[in-house]
């Protein structure tokens, strides 16, 4: 475990390989523009304290990976599977600064999905959720399992303000290795992309575009050059279905595009007016 310094804050992060290789949470090593910091200040359980260089970031899924100047490291082992519901949760980091702090919980539930926030203005899918208690300078540290294994990364917490008891998210393990080694070989990450830009169906927006339905999620504008426009989706659509799966607002959508490939083939089923529609897509690729 380590604590990691930046201009505007701090966070906690894990040692991933022993080479000085780390991972943390996107949104630990950026800016309030959601731009990445060149350098971070890393400071280790023996209380040396040395430069990172942020390697990669992807925001789609908040998970970064820097450097430090320092080899030799023990390495957390990460876990291959899926905790299960009711399991041990152990959340380690530096909440508000206090490094090597412990607090300890259960598995709530899995398959979990945020909304877009100004840390995360995508929003974010497939997160386990916990009871154990996880607070600002958690984020990126490491939520363990009783066999010591690293579960996930801590994400984010509900605070008491919004009448929340013990509801903290955790990126899980799974989501963390595939991303850390795609930003360790290509810089970048690969997620699927429909090309579109969907919106909510509040009663507000029901009205002002005069719909009928309140369910789904709405088109505002199809980027052209994207899968969707390929495919002849047009703002105002209204997307119901996505690979076979109901969509009721575009979170829904989101988490269903994010369990796909770029490349895939998927029916999108659109609402057009009076008329429903199926669409076939080829999904692109976020890192072209």
């Amino acid at each position: 475990m380590v604590t990691i310094r930046t201009a505007i804050g701090l966070g906690s992060g894990v040692v991933y390989h022993a080479d000085g290789t780390i991972v943390t949470d996107a949104h630990v090593v950026e800016d309030q523009q959601k731009q990445p910091f060149s350098t971070v200040q890393v400071q280790f359980a023996d209380g040396t304290q040395v430069q990172a260089s942020v390697i990669g970031v992807d925001d789609v899924s908040d998970v970064a990976v820097i450097k430090a100047e320092r080899s030799n490291l023990p390495a957390a082992t990460f876990s291959s599977g899926v905790p299960e519901v009711g399991s041990l949760a152990v959340v380690l980091g530096s909440p508000l600064g206090l490094a090597e702090t412990v607090t300890a919980g259960i598995i709530s539930a899995l398959h979990r999905n945020m909304p877009a926030s100004a840390e995360s203005p995508q929003g974010i899918t497939d997160l386990i959720q916990t009871d154990a208690p996880i607070s600002p300078g958690n984020s990126g540290g490491a939520v363990v399992n009783g066999n010591s294994e690293v579960i996930g990364l801590s994400e984010a917490y509900l605070p008491p303000s919004s009448g929340a008891v013990a509801i903290g998210f955790v990126t899980p393990a799974t989501t963390v290795t595939e991303v850390a080694d795609q930003l360790l070989a290509n810089g970048k990450v690969r997620h699927a992309v429909l090309g579109v830009i969907p919106t909510d169906i509040s009663p507000q927006v029901a009205q002002h575009f005069n719909l009928a339905v309140t369910e789904g999620a709405l088109v505002l504008d199809v980027p052209k050059g994207g899968p969707a426009a390929a495919a002849g989706m047009q703002p105002g659509d209204i997307i119901v279905s996505f690979a076979g799966k109901k969509i009721s607002n575009a979170l829904d959508l989101t988490a269903a595009i994010r369990q796909k490939e770029p490349g895939d083939k998927v029916d999108v089923v659109v609402q057009r007016g009076k008329n429903t529609k199926t669409l076939s897509v080829t999904l692109g690729n976020s890192a072209q």
